[in-house]
């Protein structure tokens, strides 16, 4: 199992970091060998919406990162977990303003395609006690772990 947690720059960031955050980021995630299970969890500050590789449940329209991030995804046979389920809005929101104007879904939980199925449930939970105006995202997995027997 291999477990990516990271951060991307803002969308306001300048391209030359964008970029360089997102081909190391790939380099990272080639290392992770393909039958594994690999979960990519991050604040990638991406808006995805619901178009292309996204299931219909994105929150918003896509934003420069969210094309990114789709593109990364798409390379690298991953799901975006809160594009799958269905959820109320406040379910889905990662961050909502100071002011509770706008609400944004820009952290993701990935898996790998192959593994899709033994995602159960990804959403976010607001009463999180975190100091942060992000809220937690949470992704229930049901995993089947083999023994490995050694004589």
């Amino acid at each position: 199992m291999n477990i990516i947690q990271c951060d991307a720059p803002t969308n306001d960031s300048n391209d030359d970091i964008k970029d360089q955050f997102y081909e190391r980021l790939q380099s990272i995630i080639e290392k992770c060998p393909r039958n594994d299970l690999t979960i990519l969890m991050s604040d990638l500050n991406a808006k995805v919406g619901n178009e292309d590789i996204m299931r219909r449940h994105g929150l918003g329209e896509r934003n420069e990162n969210g094309g990114r991030f789709a593109n990364l995804c798409a390379f690298n046979k991953l799901v975006i977990g809160g594009t799958i389920f269905p959820h109320k809005r406040i379910h889905k929101a990662t961050w909502i303003s100071p002011d509770h104007t706008k609400e944004n879904q820009i952290d993701h939980i990935c898996i790998n395609k192959k593994f899709r199925r033994t995602t159960e449930d990804v959403r976010t939970r607001r009463r999180a006690d975190i100091t942060s105006d992000h809220h937690l995202a949470v992704a229930n997995l049901k995993l089947k772990l083999k023994k490995n027997w050694k004589t």
